[in-house]
Protein backbone atom coordinates (compact mmCIF):
# COMPACT_ATOMS: atom_id res chain seq x y z
CA UNK A 1 0.00 0.00 0.00
CA UNK A 2 2.90 2.42 0.89
CA UNK A 3 4.34 1.83 -2.60
CA UNK A 4 0.72 3.02 -4.63
CA UNK A 5 1.09 6.17 -2.71
CA UNK A 6 4.07 7.47 -4.69
CA UNK A 7 2.26 6.60 -8.06
CA UNK A 8 -0.95 8.54 -7.43
CA UNK A 9 -2.17 8.12 -10.89
CA UNK A 10 -1.71 4.52 -11.60
CA UNK A 11 -4.12 4.57 -14.25
CA UNK A 12 -3.54 8.06 -15.62
CA UNK A 13 -4.91 7.82 -19.07
CA UNK A 14 -8.73 6.16 -18.04
CA UNK A 15 -11.60 7.55 -19.76
CA UNK A 16 -12.75 8.61 -15.69
CA UNK A 17 -10.62 11.53 -16.40
CA UNK A 18 -12.83 14.96 -17.34
CA UNK A 19 -11.81 17.78 -19.76
CA UNK A 20 -12.70 21.48 -18.71
CA UNK A 21 -14.79 22.69 -21.65
CA UNK A 22 -12.83 25.91 -22.17
CA UNK A 23 -10.03 23.24 -22.84
CA UNK A 24 -11.70 21.75 -26.05
CA UNK A 25 -12.64 25.58 -27.62
CA UNK A 26 -9.11 25.96 -27.08
CA UNK A 27 -8.04 23.84 -29.98
CA UNK A 28 -8.58 24.18 -33.34
CA UNK A 29 -7.11 20.88 -34.91
CA UNK A 30 -4.95 17.84 -34.05
CA UNK A 31 -2.20 19.55 -35.44
CA UNK A 32 -2.75 22.68 -33.12
CA UNK A 33 -3.07 20.59 -29.88
CA UNK A 34 0.31 19.09 -31.17
CA UNK A 35 2.15 22.70 -31.37
CA UNK A 36 0.58 23.61 -27.96
CA UNK A 37 1.88 20.66 -25.94
CA UNK A 38 5.53 21.18 -27.55
CA UNK A 39 5.66 24.52 -26.04
CA UNK A 40 4.59 23.34 -22.95
CA UNK A 41 6.83 24.32 -20.31
CA UNK A 42 6.88 22.11 -17.40
CA UNK A 43 7.95 23.17 -14.12
CA UNK A 44 10.85 21.54 -11.87
CA UNK A 45 10.68 18.91 -9.91
CA UNK A 46 12.83 17.74 -7.35
CA UNK A 47 12.29 13.80 -6.95
CA UNK A 48 11.70 13.19 -3.55
CA UNK A 49 13.46 9.29 -3.39
CA UNK A 50 13.25 5.80 -5.50
CA UNK A 51 10.30 3.85 -5.26
CA UNK A 52 12.69 0.53 -5.82
CA UNK A 53 9.82 -0.25 -8.40
CA UNK A 54 10.42 -1.07 -12.05
CA UNK A 55 8.10 1.47 -14.18
CA UNK A 56 7.96 0.97 -17.92
CA UNK A 57 4.83 3.84 -18.55
CA UNK A 58 6.14 5.07 -21.81
CA UNK A 59 7.17 8.72 -22.71
CA UNK A 60 4.28 11.29 -23.16
CA UNK A 61 3.72 11.22 -27.26
CA UNK A 62 2.56 15.39 -26.75
CA UNK A 63 6.07 16.01 -24.75
CA UNK A 64 7.93 15.24 -27.62
CA UNK A 65 10.20 18.24 -29.17
CA UNK A 66 9.57 19.53 -32.66
CA UNK A 67 9.68 16.71 -34.89
CA UNK A 68 5.66 17.83 -36.38
CA UNK A 69 5.31 15.85 -39.66
CA UNK A 70 6.80 12.63 -37.62
CA UNK A 71 4.25 13.08 -35.00
CA UNK A 72 1.31 13.89 -37.20
CA UNK A 73 1.99 11.02 -39.67
CA UNK A 74 1.76 8.87 -36.60
CA UNK A 75 -1.66 10.49 -36.09
CA UNK A 76 -3.23 10.19 -39.19
CA UNK A 77 -2.26 6.04 -39.17
CA UNK A 78 -4.20 5.72 -36.18
CA UNK A 79 -6.91 7.93 -37.54
CA UNK A 80 -7.06 5.83 -40.83
CA UNK A 81 -5.46 2.66 -41.07
CA UNK A 82 -6.06 2.75 -44.75
CA UNK A 83 -2.97 4.53 -45.34
CA UNK A 84 -1.31 1.92 -44.84
CA UNK A 85 1.11 2.05 -42.37
CA UNK A 86 4.18 4.31 -41.44
CA UNK A 87 7.68 4.21 -41.80
CA UNK A 88 10.45 6.66 -39.88
CA UNK A 89 13.81 6.78 -41.42
CA UNK A 90 16.41 8.60 -39.51
CA UNK A 91 19.72 8.09 -37.29
CA UNK A 92 19.81 6.74 -33.50
CA UNK A 93 18.67 8.94 -30.71
CA UNK A 94 16.24 10.88 -32.70
CA UNK A 95 13.08 9.87 -30.47
CA UNK A 96 11.54 7.25 -33.58
CA UNK A 97 11.38 4.47 -31.16
CA UNK A 98 9.74 6.28 -28.55
CA UNK A 99 7.66 7.98 -30.23
CA UNK A 100 5.82 5.23 -31.65
CA UNK A 101 5.87 3.55 -28.31
CA UNK A 102 4.09 6.31 -26.72
CA UNK A 103 1.30 5.99 -29.25
CA UNK A 104 -0.16 3.04 -26.72
CA UNK A 105 -1.78 6.32 -24.87
CA UNK A 106 -3.46 7.95 -27.52
CA UNK A 107 -4.97 4.48 -29.65
CA UNK A 108 -8.53 4.32 -29.57
CA UNK A 109 -10.88 1.28 -29.41
CA UNK A 110 -11.57 -1.82 -31.16
CA UNK A 111 -13.79 -4.60 -31.35
CA UNK A 112 -12.00 -7.58 -30.44
CA UNK A 113 -12.62 -11.28 -30.66
CA UNK A 114 -13.26 -13.42 -28.04
CA UNK A 115 -12.44 -16.63 -29.58
CA UNK A 116 -9.10 -18.44 -30.17
CA UNK A 117 -9.38 -18.31 -33.90
CA UNK A 118 -10.53 -14.41 -33.77
CA UNK A 119 -14.52 -15.21 -35.23
CA UNK A 120 -16.73 -12.42 -35.14
CA UNK A 121 -19.95 -11.15 -35.31
CA UNK A 122 -18.78 -9.24 -38.52
CA UNK A 123 -17.83 -12.76 -40.48
CA UNK A 124 -21.22 -14.38 -40.00
CA UNK A 125 -22.82 -10.95 -40.88
CA UNK A 126 -20.37 -10.91 -44.34
CA UNK A 127 -20.20 -14.67 -45.23
CA UNK A 128 -22.60 -16.67 -42.97
CA UNK A 129 -22.01 -19.02 -40.43
CA UNK A 130 -20.21 -21.60 -41.49
CA UNK A 131 -17.30 -18.38 -41.74
CA UNK A 132 -16.98 -19.19 -37.82
CA UNK A 133 -15.72 -22.08 -35.20
CA UNK A 134 -18.42 -24.40 -34.40
CA UNK A 135 -18.22 -22.82 -30.39
CA UNK A 136 -19.42 -19.10 -31.66
CA UNK A 137 -21.62 -20.68 -34.37
CA UNK A 138 -23.18 -21.60 -31.01
CA UNK A 139 -22.80 -18.89 -29.14
CA UNK A 140 -24.07 -16.37 -32.20
CA UNK A 141 -27.30 -18.51 -31.44
CA UNK A 142 -27.55 -18.19 -28.27
CA UNK A 143 -26.99 -14.11 -28.70
CA UNK A 144 -23.85 -14.13 -26.58
CA UNK A 145 -21.46 -11.57 -27.79
CA UNK A 146 -18.34 -12.89 -29.64
CA UNK A 147 -15.95 -9.74 -29.34
CA UNK A 148 -15.18 -6.69 -26.68
CA UNK A 149 -14.40 -3.59 -26.85
CA UNK A 150 -10.50 -2.96 -25.81
CA UNK A 151 -8.10 -0.87 -26.45
CA UNK A 152 -5.97 -0.98 -29.90
CA UNK A 153 -2.20 -2.65 -28.94
CA UNK A 154 1.07 -1.97 -29.68
CA UNK A 155 2.28 -5.49 -30.61
CA UNK A 156 6.25 -5.37 -30.83
CA UNK A 157 8.49 -7.54 -33.22
CA UNK A 158 11.67 -8.29 -31.60
CA UNK A 159 14.77 -8.41 -33.97
CA UNK A 160 15.83 -11.47 -33.14
CA UNK A 161 12.17 -13.52 -33.50
CA UNK A 162 12.53 -16.60 -34.73
CA UNK A 163 9.13 -17.98 -37.87
CA UNK A 164 7.84 -19.81 -35.26
CA UNK A 165 7.62 -16.86 -32.75
CA UNK A 166 6.23 -14.75 -35.68
CA UNK A 167 3.58 -16.91 -37.30
CA UNK A 168 3.21 -20.05 -34.41
CA UNK A 169 3.94 -23.46 -34.23
CA UNK A 170 3.40 -26.66 -32.20
CA UNK A 171 1.97 -26.10 -28.69
CA UNK A 172 4.68 -28.03 -26.39
CA UNK A 173 3.02 -27.63 -23.45
CA UNK A 174 0.23 -29.52 -25.22
CA UNK A 175 2.50 -31.75 -26.78
CA UNK A 176 3.41 -33.13 -22.77
CA UNK A 177 -0.04 -33.70 -22.75
CA UNK A 178 -0.37 -35.82 -25.61
CA UNK A 179 -2.03 -33.59 -27.41
CA UNK A 180 -1.49 -32.00 -30.63
CA UNK A 181 -2.25 -27.88 -30.27
CA UNK A 182 -0.90 -24.70 -32.24
CA UNK A 183 0.00 -21.53 -30.54
CA UNK A 184 -0.47 -18.47 -32.08
CA UNK A 185 2.12 -16.51 -33.04
CA UNK A 186 2.88 -12.45 -33.10
CA UNK A 187 1.49 -11.64 -36.24
CA UNK A 188 -1.88 -13.44 -34.91
CA UNK A 189 -1.63 -11.23 -31.50
CA UNK A 190 -1.20 -8.46 -33.91
CA UNK A 191 -4.11 -8.44 -35.81
CA UNK A 192 -6.55 -5.42 -34.77
CA UNK A 193 -3.70 -3.97 -33.39
CA UNK A 194 -0.62 -2.11 -34.26
CA UNK A 195 2.48 -4.37 -35.40
CA UNK A 196 6.02 -1.72 -34.76
CA UNK A 197 9.04 -3.13 -36.43
CA UNK A 198 12.13 -1.70 -34.99
CA UNK A 199 14.89 -2.10 -37.36
CA UNK A 200 13.01 -3.14 -39.92
CA UNK A 201 15.86 -3.48 -42.40
CA UNK A 202 17.78 -5.89 -40.31
CA UNK A 203 14.87 -8.80 -40.74
CA UNK A 204 15.78 -12.18 -42.27
CA UNK A 205 14.39 -12.44 -45.34
CA UNK A 206 11.80 -15.08 -44.53
CA UNK A 207 10.19 -12.89 -41.68
CA UNK A 208 9.93 -10.28 -44.26
CA UNK A 209 8.03 -12.55 -46.62
CA UNK A 210 5.49 -13.68 -44.02
CA UNK A 211 4.78 -10.43 -42.78
CA UNK A 212 4.61 -9.14 -46.28
CA UNK A 213 2.17 -11.70 -46.91
CA UNK A 214 0.00 -11.51 -44.24
CA UNK A 215 -0.08 -7.58 -44.77
CA UNK A 216 -1.48 -7.98 -48.16
CA UNK A 217 -3.69 -10.82 -47.33
CA UNK A 218 -5.15 -10.25 -44.50
CA UNK A 219 -4.64 -13.13 -42.73
CA UNK A 220 -2.70 -16.45 -42.61
CA UNK A 221 -2.31 -20.13 -42.48
CA UNK A 222 -0.08 -22.12 -40.45
CA UNK A 223 0.50 -25.85 -41.13
CA UNK A 224 2.50 -28.22 -38.55
CA UNK A 225 2.28 -31.87 -39.58
CA UNK A 226 -1.71 -33.02 -39.76
CA UNK A 227 -2.83 -29.68 -38.40
CA UNK A 228 -3.57 -26.29 -39.42
CA UNK A 229 -5.11 -22.88 -38.70
CA UNK A 230 -6.07 -19.92 -40.43
CA UNK A 231 -5.48 -16.26 -38.49
CA UNK A 232 -6.87 -12.66 -39.27
CA UNK A 233 -3.66 -10.33 -39.13
CA UNK A 234 -5.32 -7.24 -40.19
CA UNK A 235 -2.24 -4.79 -38.47
CA UNK A 236 -1.54 -1.88 -39.29
CA UNK A 237 2.19 -1.82 -39.83
CA UNK A 238 5.01 0.87 -38.45
CA UNK A 239 8.88 0.25 -38.44
CA UNK A 240 11.84 2.38 -37.92
CA UNK A 241 15.16 1.96 -39.69
CA UNK A 242 18.52 3.69 -39.40
CA UNK A 243 19.98 4.10 -43.09
CA UNK A 244 23.44 3.57 -41.99
CA UNK A 245 22.65 0.41 -41.16
CA UNK A 246 21.71 -1.00 -44.85
CA UNK A 247 18.51 -0.48 -46.92
CA UNK A 248 14.99 -1.99 -47.14
CA UNK A 249 13.64 -4.53 -50.00
CA UNK A 250 11.68 -2.43 -51.93
CA UNK A 251 8.97 -5.38 -51.48
CA UNK A 252 8.55 -4.10 -47.71
CA UNK A 253 9.36 -0.47 -48.26
CA UNK A 254 6.27 -0.27 -50.69
CA UNK A 255 4.22 -1.67 -47.43
CA UNK A 256 4.78 1.48 -45.55
CA UNK A 257 2.09 3.93 -46.84
CA UNK A 258 3.60 6.81 -45.12
CA UNK A 259 7.92 7.45 -45.57
CA UNK A 260 9.28 10.03 -42.88
CA UNK A 261 12.45 11.36 -42.92
CA UNK A 262 13.49 11.94 -39.09
CA UNK A 263 16.97 14.18 -38.71
CA UNK A 264 17.74 15.38 -35.37
CA UNK A 265 16.70 18.70 -33.94
CA UNK A 266 18.72 21.66 -35.18
CA UNK A 267 17.28 24.66 -33.05
CA UNK A 268 19.77 24.97 -29.99
CA UNK A 269 16.18 25.19 -27.39
CA UNK A 270 14.27 22.95 -28.57
CA UNK A 271 17.36 20.75 -28.09
CA UNK A 272 17.96 21.76 -24.79
CA UNK A 273 13.72 21.75 -23.91
CA UNK A 274 14.12 18.15 -24.93
CA UNK A 275 17.19 17.36 -22.85
CA UNK A 276 15.18 18.96 -19.45
CA UNK A 277 12.13 17.05 -20.38
CA UNK A 278 14.12 13.64 -20.73
CA UNK A 279 16.06 14.38 -17.82
CA UNK A 280 12.82 14.63 -15.49
CA UNK A 281 11.23 11.75 -17.09
CA UNK A 282 13.95 9.96 -16.00
CA UNK A 283 13.58 11.31 -12.44
CA UNK A 284 10.16 10.73 -11.83
CA UNK A 285 8.23 9.68 -15.02
CA UNK A 286 4.32 10.43 -12.73
CA UNK A 287 5.76 14.24 -12.42
CA UNK A 288 5.97 14.95 -16.69
CA UNK A 289 2.52 11.92 -17.22
CA UNK A 290 1.04 14.30 -15.03
CA UNK A 291 1.83 17.74 -16.87
CA UNK A 292 0.67 16.10 -19.98
CA UNK A 293 -2.52 14.10 -18.61
CA UNK A 294 -5.01 16.88 -20.11
CA UNK A 295 -3.28 17.41 -23.44
CA UNK A 296 -3.47 13.55 -24.09
CA UNK A 297 -6.93 12.79 -22.80
CA UNK A 298 -7.48 16.03 -25.45
CA UNK A 299 -5.97 14.24 -28.21
CA UNK A 300 -7.21 10.96 -27.50
CA UNK A 301 -10.52 12.56 -27.99
CA UNK A 302 -9.75 14.37 -30.77
CA UNK A 303 -8.47 11.37 -32.49
CA UNK A 304 -11.20 9.08 -31.80
CA UNK A 305 -13.75 11.91 -32.99
CA UNK A 306 -11.33 12.37 -36.27
CA UNK A 307 -11.88 8.61 -36.75
CA UNK A 308 -15.60 8.68 -36.55
CA UNK A 309 -15.77 11.85 -39.23
CA UNK A 310 -13.59 9.51 -41.18
CA UNK A 311 -16.26 8.18 -43.56
CA UNK A 312 -18.07 11.15 -44.11
CA UNK A 313 -15.44 12.98 -45.47
CA UNK A 314 -15.01 13.00 -49.60
CA UNK A 315 -12.49 14.17 -51.80
CA UNK A 316 -14.00 16.30 -55.06
CA UNK A 317 -13.12 14.77 -58.42
CA UNK A 318 -11.33 18.25 -59.51
CA UNK A 319 -9.00 17.52 -56.17
CA UNK A 320 -8.47 14.30 -56.69
CA UNK A 321 -7.14 15.19 -60.33
CA UNK A 322 -4.79 17.21 -58.64
CA UNK A 323 -3.22 14.55 -56.66
CA UNK A 324 -3.39 12.16 -59.86
CA UNK A 325 -1.43 14.38 -61.79
CA UNK A 326 1.34 15.15 -59.19
CA UNK A 327 1.81 11.08 -59.04
CA UNK A 328 1.91 10.82 -62.57
CA UNK A 329 4.41 13.84 -63.42
CA UNK A 330 6.51 12.46 -60.70
CA UNK A 331 6.36 8.94 -62.95
CA UNK A 332 5.14 6.92 -59.73
CA UNK A 333 3.97 3.10 -61.20
CA UNK A 334 2.75 1.78 -57.75
CA UNK A 335 -1.23 2.25 -57.36
CA UNK A 336 0.02 2.52 -53.32
CA UNK A 337 0.89 6.27 -53.91
CA UNK A 338 -2.99 7.11 -54.55
CA UNK A 339 -4.42 5.01 -51.67
CA UNK A 340 -1.52 6.84 -49.22
CA UNK A 341 -2.35 10.47 -50.94
CA UNK A 342 -5.98 10.38 -50.94
CA UNK A 343 -6.79 8.09 -47.64
CA UNK A 344 -4.07 10.47 -45.75
CA UNK A 345 -5.72 13.45 -46.57
CA UNK A 346 -8.69 12.12 -46.18
CA UNK A 347 -7.56 11.49 -42.38
CA UNK A 348 -5.93 15.28 -41.89
CA UNK A 349 -9.42 16.98 -43.41
CA UNK A 350 -11.16 14.75 -40.77
CA UNK A 351 -8.58 15.80 -38.08
CA UNK A 352 -9.08 19.41 -38.80
CA UNK A 353 -12.87 18.73 -38.47
CA UNK A 354 -13.60 19.44 -41.53
CA UNK A 355 -15.57 16.65 -44.40
CA UNK A 356 -14.72 17.63 -47.85
CA UNK A 357 -10.92 17.41 -48.93
CA UNK A 358 -9.30 20.33 -50.13
CA UNK A 359 -6.00 21.05 -52.30
CA UNK A 360 -4.06 22.29 -49.52
CA UNK A 361 -4.99 19.15 -47.57
CA UNK A 362 -3.14 16.96 -50.74
CA UNK A 363 0.00 19.24 -50.77
CA UNK A 364 0.33 18.88 -46.94
CA UNK A 365 0.29 15.31 -47.31
CA UNK A 366 1.91 14.67 -50.22
CA UNK A 367 5.59 14.37 -49.42
CA UNK A 368 5.05 11.94 -46.37
CA UNK A 369 2.86 10.05 -49.10
CA UNK A 370 5.12 10.11 -52.31
CA UNK A 371 8.78 10.48 -50.55
CA UNK A 372 10.61 7.24 -52.06
CA UNK A 373 8.31 6.02 -54.22
CA UNK A 374 10.02 6.80 -57.82
CA UNK A 375 12.14 4.53 -58.82
CA UNK A 376 14.79 4.81 -61.69
CA UNK A 377 15.15 1.42 -62.39
CA UNK A 378 11.39 0.85 -63.43
CA UNK A 379 11.27 4.00 -65.12
CA UNK A 380 14.04 3.14 -67.56
CA UNK A 381 13.10 -0.59 -68.12
CA UNK A 382 9.86 0.79 -69.08
CA UNK A 383 11.23 3.31 -71.21
CA UNK A 384 13.67 0.82 -72.69
CA UNK A 385 11.19 -1.72 -73.63
CA UNK A 386 8.56 1.65 -75.01
CA UNK A 387 11.09 2.22 -77.59
CA UNK A 388 11.40 -1.56 -78.76
CA UNK A 389 7.49 -1.60 -78.66
CA UNK A 390 7.68 2.07 -80.90
CA UNK A 391 10.00 0.41 -83.27
CA UNK A 392 8.09 -2.96 -83.90
CA UNK A 393 5.01 -1.05 -84.32
CA UNK A 394 6.42 1.25 -86.89
CA UNK A 395 8.16 -1.90 -88.66
CA UNK A 396 4.33 -3.91 -88.65
CA UNK A 397 2.88 -0.49 -89.79
CA UNK A 398 5.50 -0.31 -92.73
CA UNK A 399 4.61 -3.94 -93.37
CA UNK A 400 0.88 -3.14 -93.53
CA UNK A 401 0.89 -0.66 -95.80
CA UNK A 402 2.71 -2.71 -98.52
CA UNK A 403 0.80 -4.18 -101.48
CA UNK A 404 -0.44 -7.79 -101.52
CA UNK A 405 2.25 -11.09 -102.05
CA UNK A 406 6.09 -10.56 -101.07
CA UNK A 407 7.31 -8.26 -97.81
CA UNK A 408 8.99 -6.40 -100.30
CA UNK A 409 6.01 -6.18 -102.78
CA UNK A 410 7.11 -8.16 -105.39
CA UNK A 411 4.15 -10.68 -106.69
Amino acid sequence: MEEQAEHPIESIYSEKSEIAPDDIHKVRSLKHLIEIATGKDTAEYTPTGESGLADNRPYPFLAIVGQLEMKLALLLNLINPAIGGVLLLGPRGTGKSTAIRSLIQLTPKVKRSLCYYGCTEEDIETGGIDMVCPDCAKRYAENAPLTQVEDIRLVELPLNAEIEDVVGGIDERAMAHHRMQLKRGLLSQADRNILFIDEVNLLSDDIVNVILDAAALGAFTVRRGPISATYNARFSLIGSMNPEEGKLRPQIMDRFGLRILVNGLEDIEERWLAYQRVSQFKRNPTHILVEYEQDTILAREEIIAAKNKLNKVVIPPEVGKIGLNLIHDMKITSLRAEITLFEAARAYAAADGRITVSVEDIAFVAPMSLRMRQSKFINSFFEKHHKQDNHLSQLLESIAIKPEGTPDGNP
